[in-house]
C-alpha cells in the first residue's frame, strides 16, 4: 500500500458543508447510513467521522493528519495542532460564529465583571473558566448538555456562554448578550509531525490549495460574450475581472471572445449593459474553484 493520508470529516453542523465544499474542490466524499468510514475518489486518502468537538484532539495525538473544526474547539481542547488555513464559506454553517456571555433581560448583571461569585453554563468549558481566570474574576462553570438557553431562563445559572451568529435565538429566549469571548470560524488544522512528512506535507497543502479555491469561487461566476471589434473598448471598459479579461479574435471575422469572472452580485446589472454596447451570445456560466498564486504553500 501507498501513502495515505487520513482526513476527520467533522459531524453535526459542519459535516454537509464540508462534503459540498470538498465536492467543489474535486474530491467526492460518500457517506454511508451509520458509517463513520466514508468513501472518498482519492486513493490516497481515507476518511472517518468524529464530533467537530474531538477533531483536534485526534489530529493533536496523530489519530488524523488533517481535519476540519472550529477554532473554538482547537481552544477548548488546548490543541497543539498546525493552523493550515480558514475556511469561511457564507453559503454554509461554515461561517464566522460568536461565543457570547448572555444573561436574561432583568438581570442586574451587565458586565464580565458582574459575573464574580455567579454561576455559568456553557458547553465551551475549559475556555470560558480560563477566560474568567485570566481576567481574575472568580465564576463556577458547569458543563451544559444542550438547551443552554432555557438554564438560565429558568433561573438554573445566572449566566450562559452560548455560541451564535446572529444573537437571534438568543434574544428570542429574552436573553441578553454583554460580552463577546471569543470569534470563531471552520479552520483547516493538521498534525505537526504529519507536516514534517514531505509527502503528507504537500498533501496537505494541496488539500488546502484547493479548498480556498473552492472558497474563492464562491459568489463569482464567468462570463464569455461575443464583441465586434469596434465594440470592444467600450464593453472592456465596464468588465470587472480578476487580472483582466480574456480577449481572442473569432475565426475569419471583424469579432472578438471575451471572457471573464464576475461576482454574481453584479451580473444582472452588468448583462444589460453589456447589450447595450455591442456585447452579444452572452454565457453566464458557475465556477468550482479560481486558484490564485497567492493559494501556493
Amino acid at each position: 500500500m501507498g501513502n495515505i493520508l487520513k482526513l476527520g470529516i467533522p459531524k453535526g453542523s459542519l459535516e454537509k458543508a464540508t462534503i459540498e465544499l470538498f465536492e467543489k474542490a474535486g474530491w467526492t466524499i460518500k457517506i454511508k447510513s451509520r458509517n463513520y468510514f466514508p468513501t472518498i475518489n482519492d486513493n490516497e486518502i481515507s476518511c472517518a467521522i468524529v464530533r467537530a468537538q474531538e477533531m483536534a484532539r485526534y489530529v493533536e495525538t496523530g489519530v488524523f493528519d488533517v481535519g476540519l473544526t472550529g477554532l473554538d474547539w482547537i481552544l477548548e481542547n488546548n490543541a497543539d495542532v498546525e493552523m493550515i488555513t480558514d475556511l469561511v464559506y457564507s453559503k454554509s454553517s461554515t461561517k464566522k460564529a460568536k461565543w457570547v456571555l448572555a444573561v436574561p433581560a432583568a438581570s442586574t448583571i451587565n458586565s464580565i465583571e458582574d459575573c464574580s461569585g455567579k454561576k455559568i453554563s456553557t458547553e465551551l468549558v475549559n475556555f470560558t473558566r480560563r477566560y474568567f481566570e485570566e481576567r481574575n474574576i472568580p465564576v463556577e462553570v458547569e458543563f451544559s448538555w444542550g438547551a443552554t438557553e432555557a438554564k438560565v431562563a429558568g433561573g438554573l445559572v445566572d449566566a450562559i456562554v452560548e455560541v451564535t451568529e446572529t444573537g437571534t435565538t438568543i434574544e428570542a429566549h429574552g436573553l441578553r448578550i454583554i460580552h463577546t469571548l471569543l470569534e470563531t470560524n471552520t479552520k483547516l488544522i493538521a498534525n505537526k509531525d504529519s507536516m514534517t512528512d514531505p509527502w503528507k506535507k504537500a498533501k496537505i497543502n494541496q488539500i488546502a490549495m484547493l479548498l480556498r479555491g473552492a472558497l474563492n469561487a464562491e459568489n463569482m461566476v464567468g462570463l464569455k460574450m461575443n464583441v465586434p471589434a469596434e465594440k470592444l473598448e467600450s464593453v472592456i471598459e465596464i468588465l470587472p475581472s480578476i487580472t483582466a479579461p480574456t480577449v481572442s479574435r473569432l475565426y475569419n471575422e471583424s469579432w472578438f471572445s471575451v471572457e471573464t469572472v464576475v461576482s454574481e452580485n453584479v451580473v444582472r446589472k452588468i448583462i444589460p449593459e453589456l447589450l447595450e454596447r455591442g456585447a452579444d451570445g452572452i454565457i453566464e456560466y458557475s465556477l468550482n474553484k479560481i486558484v490564485n498564486q497567492s493559494e501556493l504553500y
